[in-house]
């Protein structure tokens, strides 16, 4: 079983080594961990700190497409790669490296093809209560769109089966979050979310 971790990367050579460093190195039930970082149109030395610091394939956009497309480009080449399961994190080290074992487990367990890592965004301590609330109405808006249980809709700690990432399609150039939920829901694709 084969686990990529791929890092879309807009300028993040200071942030970067962090984020790797927390990556884990082994997981039960997965035989081969490979970092895949997706280099947005970087014009700092995101590139050399990637390989710097070990990172196993570094894809390169030839100027910054956005999140969106760096996330889908990401994704079809992390299937190229042979990926068995992507798990999609941050480079601002915003989520913990050390709960992707939680992020796995459902789709190891043959229990959902996509999990969502939730932030708890009501115990975010520079979260405004306006930004809560409004994430809390987006989340529940895609909640009843999608028709699935996601509490935290815009998390981009996520991890995808090879059978879901298959199936992913990204139309908007911004962000990618919203969009594959609901798609997954209208696909009927099983989805679980965990706290993270």
């Amino acid at each position: 079983m084969k686990l990529i971790i791929q890092i879309p990367c807009l300028n993040e050579e200071l942030t970067l080594p962090e984020t790797l460093k927390d990556l884990p190195k082994s997981l039960n039930g997965i035989d081969n961990i490979e970092i895949l970082v997706i280099n947005d149109g970087s014009t700092d030395r995101t590139v050399e700190v990637a390989k710097e610091h070990g990172v196993h394939h570094v894809l390169s956009l030839t100027n910054n497409k956005g999140l969106a497309k760096a996330f889908i480009y990401g994704i079809n080449h992390a299937l190229h790669l042979g990926a068995d399961i992507i798990v999609n994190t941050d480079a601002d080290n915003q989520y913990f490296g050390g709960d992707i074992s939680k992020l796995i487990e459902p789709i190891l367990e043959k229990r959902a093809d996509i999990v969502i890592g939730d932030r708890m965004v009501e115990t975010i301590g520079h979260f405004s209560p306006i930004k809560i609330l409004l994430q809390k109405l987006g989340s529940w808006t895609v909640r009843q769109l999608s028709g699935t249980t996601v509490p935290d809709a815009t998390s981009g700690f996520r991890a995808y089966s090879k059978e879901a990432a298959l199936q992913m399609n990204v139309i908007s150039d911004f962000t990618y979050t919203i969009e594959t939920i609901i798609s997954a829901g209208k696909k009927n694709i099983a989805i679980e979310h965990t706290p993270v």
